[in-house]
């Protein structure tokens, strides 16, 4: 066994090939709590969609329609909007790298902590960013007035938020939200709005609210909540002229049939949906009150990850490193995130079994700090 080192960090989660390389197991040998997939795996429908869409070889022979007629159809349906009011494209880095182009953004404030590919694409793009660090007293929550108050103080043309957030899990209500959309409105700045969880509170999507707002983009992912992050699919949605520039710096075909066959199968699962917020719901629940018997914070959340804080004598990289060797469990360190104290570590929710695996490894490893 490769002895403990706190210089070893992935960049993201869901790295568990590098990990399992890097202590001496088999991938399959480790739980991954570090990525925020659905547990329970794709929709059984959208296999069955991907199993006959492989059978016809046109799929392969076939280039992709360069409009996506099909999917943003479906994508539309399911937002409740217009096809012409949707941009696609394989993930979401791509689509905010072409949105930054299209709307010439020259500063941004960007709320941290916060998903670091946000601060790596803004600059790469030549976004001089400017970081406001939220309260963690107040669990990161969003103060509309503060926010607007720093966009004007330090000059920025835009606003980046995402809800609910990551890694916190915090959610703005819609109303809170659409207030600080409006505010933003009046002195003309844009809001990039990623609501890449939000399928776990559909009710404070702001998504219909976009195609009537110049200054908002709003950014949605499908495949974590379908669990199929390795199709890589996202879409932006915004009025129809800024969706039409936003389109016109996309590469055409980003997205393969195989990928557009297994959204659209996807989507029409209004079932699963429904079982999967219902479970997520209970489960977290559970590991709040688990995590909280074991004298660990949990942050007030609305997705299906917790961000963990421990007391200030813990070892957290430590601690994150013996979870894998001695309980083959990987959460997510969260040193990279920005304006976070390195005593935090963030984690998944999966099934029930898996949690309680979770919180048992967690308590073993504690105790044996301890010693």
């Amino acid at each position: 066994m490769t002895p403990l080192t706190q210089t070893f960090l992935p960049a993201h989660g869901g790295q568990l090939r590098q990990i399992a390389a890097r202590y001496g197991f088999e991938p399959e040998q480790l739980i991954d709590f570090s990525a925020n997939i659905n547990p329970a795996g794709p929709p059984a429908s959208l296999v069955i969609a991907l199993q006959q869409a492989l059978a016809d070889p046109a799929v392969f022979v076939a280039y992709p329609d360069l409009e996506l007629t099909e999917l943003k159809t479906a994508l539309a349906k399911a937002s409740e909007i217009l096809p012409e009011n949707i941009a696609v494209a394989n993930g979401f880095v791509p689509l905010f790298e072409a949105t930054l182009r299209s709307l010439k953004i020259a500063r941004c404030l960007l709320p941290v902590p916060s998903f670091s590919e946000y601060r790596r694409t803004l600059t790469n793009a030549g976004v001089a960013v400017v970081p406001y660090h939220l309260d963690k007293e107040n669990g990161f929550f969003y103060q509309p007035d503060n926010l607007l108050q720093a966009v004007l103080e330090y000059d920025c043309d835009a606003l980046l938020l995402a809800n609910p957030q990551n890694p916190s899990g915090a959610l703005c209500e819609a109303d809170t939200m659409w207030r600080l959309i409006a505010m933003a409105s009046k002195h003309r700045i844009k809001v990039l709005l990623d609501e890449a969880f939000i399928d776990y509170v559909p009710s404070q999507s702001l998504t219909r609210f976009a195609i009537e707002s110049e200054n908002l983009v709003v950014f949605r992912s499908v495949t974590k909540f379908f669990a199929i992050p390795g199709l890589r699919v996202a879409y932006a949605v915004s009025s129809g002229s800024s969706i039409q520039n936003l389109n016109s710096r996309i590469a055409p075909w980003p997205v393969s049939n195989l990928a557009s066959e297994a959204v659209c199968a996807a989507l029409q699962d209004h079932a699963f949906a429904t079982k999967t917020r219902r479970e997520n719901h209970l489960r977290r629940a559970w590991l709040e009150r688990e995590l909280s018997r074991l004298k660990i914070f949990t942050y007030p959340s609305s997705t299906n990850f917790l961000l963990l804080r421990f007391d200030s004598h813990v070892d957290v990289g430590l601690l994150w490193e013996k979870m894998i060797v001695e309980e083959q469990i990987v959460l997510r360190s969260c040193a990279n995130f920005e304006g976070l104290a390195p005593v935090h570590l963030r984690t998944a929710v999966r099934s029930e079994a898996e949690n309680e695996r979770l919180v048992h490894g967690l308590e073993r490893v504690l105790v044996r700090m301890k010693r």
